[in-house]
């Protein structure tokens, strides 16, 4: 198991010192202090201020040696210039965790780099972990604990309960916190990393995956700073059996650029980190509001078996309205069984027994109907999850008490299933559904997005991930006749070939090919070549060789003439099938990910590509290629012929075993157009880039 010690003296200390302690509640260094008075901090507080005697009716010592102990942890808030100083006492009295409220370092430019590095080589050599710098700190809400200056605390404390928060910024971070106090959700942690120059959220998250007291875990992030620790957290929480939540901001360009001011780290592409974290369990979310709506329903702890959807409505139009989101989500709504559906009609013959089990304003009249509906729904239907949109007549105070003594055996009976309403009425009233473990939305889409991502948690196991055989590159990026040698080194088929130094060579190798070929200049330094018309096809006869031979050679002459030129391929031209394309990139964060879509035109207009990170076996990229929306073509769609798509699944593999085994000199592999045949797949292009040796 991984040593947390040091975020055990973060958010767990026995004992705090504040540096820079404050009289001034307002203060940075006095906010901190305050909070934890009124909250009844069970541990020390030791005020650090050689300006002061007291503070806030404690104790204050002149300066870190004249502590009466080593602290568990400290809280640093004095100007940047004092810092290493500071770090220096603290290592000296024993101190092994330090929380650096201060700012002014790596958020600044390359100065501050610089003195951000060097503090943390000074913290290592004194045997301390820091946090921050640039954070606006910790809490934990179950021993009083607040080495934080957020003013949040100004509009009341967090609840405790079992969902932590991990985040990159604090003020967003405190946002989210707050937000969950005024949803009536428990948050008892909550660690903000700052500019990470030493623990990350990565560390923050596996914490919160070995901690007994959080099983929800939610987490804003704007840069991933290191990628192998954050995955491998995540790997421990979805082990834990405790969902990730996930905020990645710096999606647009103007969001990147922020993040990157922010935080002063690279932020990857978003495509690309949304794949990579979801691989290893993470629920992606866009918003905030969201993130609390599948914390609300984590923090039930109930993860069903089915990801299947049962909705019960005394309203057809909201039936419908439910219906059209599960579509888009994706979250199933399978019929209720024939014979429950009979006896339903008999209850009510003008209702609709399907899914959704629609009631019909007659549940006001006669309210066992609600209690039927929902039992066959659960007894019968066997769905994973029922939202039942019962409206103003849950929350009337004539009907809540019915309806909860209707439902409450349910609640019972079925533990393992995810039971919501989607209610309107007074507070009091709601929270009594609430109380019994009945989750209370006002709005159903909603509800049905957090219960989807909720019953799906425990449908996606993780694979097992190959290992990549190491790769021995060329000095030198290779024009695509090298390109195609390498691949096929790695069991990447291509259409009969050959590289030729004259013309009357491709004559010969289109003879013995058959006709049509194709024939492209061979150069390192042309990757585009079709761009300058180095790219000839059906090429049906001899004559046809010799012309398409002296065009591109021309061609070449006038849009590149300083090009390294190494002669022409003449290859086979392969026809029919579907054309597609692969491709590897390297990402900042997360090294080398396998890009798949359709070739051609579809590429350009639907965007409609599948990413994942490399090594991946032969099972995962045929998940990821019938994961695109265009997979129906693969399939054979308007009686076309399928397409091989084992084939395809086993190309895709290789390639990103390539990736995988060629280090970082590998900045990115192009095989556009991939034919796909009935039997087999050919790789009908190549371009591998490569930093120079």
């Amino acid at each position: 198991m991984t040593d947390l010690s040091h975020v055990d003296g973060l958010l767990t200390p026995r004992s705090v010192a504040v540096i820079g302690a404050s009289e001034d509640v307002t203060r940075i260094g006095g906010r901190p202090i305050a909070a934890m008075l009124k909250a009844g901090y069970k541990g020390r507080i030791l005020s650090v201020n050689p300006k002061r005697e007291t503070v806030q009716g404690l104790p204050c010592y002149a300066d870190i040696d004249a502590l009466p102990v080593a602290p568990d942890a400290a809280l640093i808030a004095v100007p940047a210039k004092l810092v290493p100083e500071t770090i220096v006492a603290l290592g000296r009295k024993g101190c092994k965790a330090a929380t650096l409220f201060s700012a002014g370092f790596a958020e600044t430019g390359e100065e501050g780099e610089a003195a951000q590095r060097e503090l943390v080589a000074l913290a290592k050599s004194c045997g301390m972990r820091l946090l921050g710098p640039n954070t606006l700190g910790v809490y934990n809400v179950d021993i009083g604990y607040y080495g934080t200056f957020s003013s949040s605390l100004d509009t009341g404390y967090p609840l405790p309960g079992n969902i932590g928060i991990a985040s990159q910024s604090g003020a967003f971070g405190a946002h989210l916190g707050a937000l969950a106090r005024d949803r009536g959700l428990g948050s008892s942690i909550l660690m903000t990393t700052g500019n990470e120059a030493d623990i990350t959220v990565a560390d923050a998250i596996r914490w919160m995956a070995q901690s007994d007291g959080i099983d929800v875990i939610c987490t804003y992030m704007e840069a991933v700073n290191d990628a192998p620790a954050l995955l491998d957290a995540l790997d421990a929480a979805r082990a834990a059996g405790k969902p990730v939540i996930a905020l990645k901001s710096g999606r647009s360009i103007v969001g990147a650029q922020a993040a990157a001011s922010h935080t002063a780290s690279l932020t990857g592409d978003a495509v690309v980190a949304d794949a990579v974290l979801k691989a290893h369990g993470a629920i992606i979310v866009r918003d905030s509001e969201a993130m609390m709506d599948i914390a609300y329903v984590a923090s039930r702890k109930i993860f069903p078996t089915r990801d299947t959807f049962g909705v019960i409505t005394v309203s057809g139009g909201a039936g419908i309205v439910i219906s059209d989101e599960a579509e888009r989500i994706g979250f199933a709504m399978p019929p209720m069984p024939s014979e429950a559906q009979a006896r339903l009609k008999a209850v009510l013959p003008y209702g609709s027994p399907v899914n959704p089990l629609d009631c019909t304003a007659q549940a006001l009249n006669d309210p066992s109907l609600l209690e039927k509906f929902t039992r066959a729904a659960l007894e019968e239907g066997g769905y994973g999850a029922v939202l039942c949109f019962f409206t103003y007549v849950a929350g009337s105070p004539a009907m809540s008490d019915i309806i909860l003594k209707a439902v409450k055996p349910l609640r019972e009976a079925y533990p393992d299933r995810i039971i919501a309403f989607c209610a309107l009425g007074e507070p009091e009233v709601l929270k009594e559904y609430d109380d019994q473990g009945i989750l209370i939305f006002n709005d159903p889409c909603r509800a049905a997005r957090a219960i989807h991502a909720i019953c799906g948690f425990r449908q996606a196991t993780p694979r097992a991930i190959p290992s990549a055989p190491p790769v021995t590159l060329p000095d030198t990026t290779p024009d695509e006749a090298g390109a195609k040698e390498i691949l096929a080194g790695c069991g990447i088929a291509c259409a009969p070939e050959q590289a030729v130094q004259t013309v009357e060579e491709a004559v010969a190798a289109a003879g013995t090919f058959g006709y049509p070929v194709v024939m492209k200049i061979l150069s390192p330094d042309i990757l585009h070549k079709s761009d300058i018309g180095a790219v000839k096809l059906d090429l049906g006869d001899a004559d046809a060789v010799r012309a398409a031979y002296t065009d591109i050679g021309a061609a070449v002459a006038k849009h590149a003439p300083d090009a390294r030129v190494s002669g022409m391929l003449v290859a086979k031209q392969l026809s029919g099938g579907v054309e597609c394309l692969m491709g590897i990139n390297r990402d900042p964060a997360f090294g080398p990910v396998a890009v798949f879509g359709l070739g051609g035109i579809f590429v350009e207009l639907l965007n409609d590509v599948a990413v994942q990170a490399c090594p991946f076996g032969a099972e995962s990229a045929r998940e990821m290629i019938l994961s695109i929306r265009g997979a129906s073509i693969l399939k054979g769609a308007r009686g076309q012929s399928a397409v091989d798509i084992d084939a395809l699944a086993q190309m895709l593999s290789q390639l990103s075993m390539f990736a995988a085994g060629a280090g970082d000199r590998l900045v990115s592999v192009d095989l556009n157009p991939v034919l796909a045949l009935a039997e087999g797949a050919y790789a009908l292009d190549a371009v591998i880039e490569m930093e120079d040796r």
